[in-house]
């Protein structure tokens, strides 16, 4: 271990412990009544062969993912979404392997060794890719609440996450129409809080956050985002209700959308890294609700979660070595943008 990953896990012990609890409870708390023999049973039943096209509509989904960055990468630089999606494919690795959310720091690092594009432009990307993911998923459970109950912690939910996401969304898009005016705010109080030797990269960091905000300068551009968020999450839901048949779930499509908005919004609490916990939590307690049987609907989201996580995964890393990148360097990065 580095010094650096020590470092941070002094810092952030509390964030560390808290996602453990989180993810444990919730294993338990899904889990504490279902019949080990029936999940067993339904995992030997199971058609694996569904898995296939499930993968396959899964990596589709992460090249419309790079396909997005593209696009709100390009006032910075313009990089094809083919060149992106290895970038992509890295990030998701990290944040299966790494605790904090890690991966959005490594594909931005990762990103910059290969097309020198600013760490700060890459990372308010990477913001506003998880805003409008979220406000998808809470349309995704809106959606799905017109034909099915949810408990009332759910229901919270929801209402709490819409108000941070559109909250969030405003808050984006007024710092993104005033340019000049974030540029004047951020530097005045850079040469006022911070001393010499480090406000130059934090100048730096600034432009490239102001960089990143340039694609919420335009209704349409928004639109575009929106509309590419929302074929990437109609394209997941196909995953998830592909990899359904093979456990014969028969399962409505609006009972899919549902799960994976609520999954979804899970993740954004503290956990584990893989969102262990959240995503077994939040599946199971939504199927159980539709009517699906606990043992077939328990194996369906452990399988489900295992194809979003393991051949990602295992590319990623591929890829990682293949970049030259060690996880040292990581550490490094992901302090220095803290110390800032």
């Amino acid at each position: 271990m580095t010094d650096a990953f020590l470092d941070q896990l002094r810092k952030r012990w509390p964030i560390l412990v808290l996602g453990l609890l989180i993810s444990l409870g919730l294993l338990w708390y899904t889990f504490r009544d279902l019949h080990t023999g029936e999940i067993l049973a339904a995992l030997r039943g199971a058609n694996y062969w569904w898995l296939v096209p499930g993968v396959a509509i899964y990596f589709i989904s992460v090249w419309f993912r790079s396909w997005r960055w593209k696009f709100l990468l390009r006032g910075s630089k313009r990089v094809s979404a083919n060149r992106l999606f290895p970038v992509v494919v890295i990030g998701y690795m990290g944040n299966n392997l790494l605790p904090f959310r890690l991966g959005e720091v490594l594909r931005a690092y990762v990103l910059w060794r290969r097309e020198r594009v600013n760490i700060g432009t890459s990372l308010t990307t990477a913001v506003l890719e998880r805003l409008f993911d979220g406000l998808t998923m809470v349309l995704f459970v809106l959606f799905g609440l017109l034909f099915v109950p949810l408990s009332p912690f759910f229901s919270r939910l929801v209402t709490v996450a819409s108000a941070v996401f559109f909250g969030a969304l405003v808050v984006f898009l007024v710092l993104a129409s005033r340019p000049r005016l974030l540029h004047r705010i951020a530097h005045s109080l850079i040469e006022t809080l911070m001393p010499e030797p480090v406000r130059e990269p934090l100048f730096d960091l600034v432009e490239g956050v102001i960089a990143g905000l340039e694609s919420l300068r335009s209704g349409r551009d928004v639109l575009v985002v929106f509309l590419v968020t929302l074929l990437v999450w109609i394209l997941e839901a196909m995953n998830h209700w592909l990899v359904s048949f093979a456990f014969n779930l028969q399962l409505p499509y609006y009972g899919i959308v549902l799960m994976g908005g609520v999954v979804n919004l899970l993740t954004a609490l503290p956990s584990l890294p893989g969102y262990i916990g959240t995503f077994e939590g939040g599946g199971v307690q939504v199927l159980e609700v539709i009517g699906a049987p606990s043992g077939p609907a328990a194996s369906y989201i452990l399988v489900l979660h295992g194809i979003l996580l393991v051949p990602v995964t295992l590319l990623g890393l591929i890829l990682m070595a293949r970049e030259g990148v060690r996880w040292t360097e990581i550490w490094d990065v992901e302090r220095s943008q803290g110390d800032k």
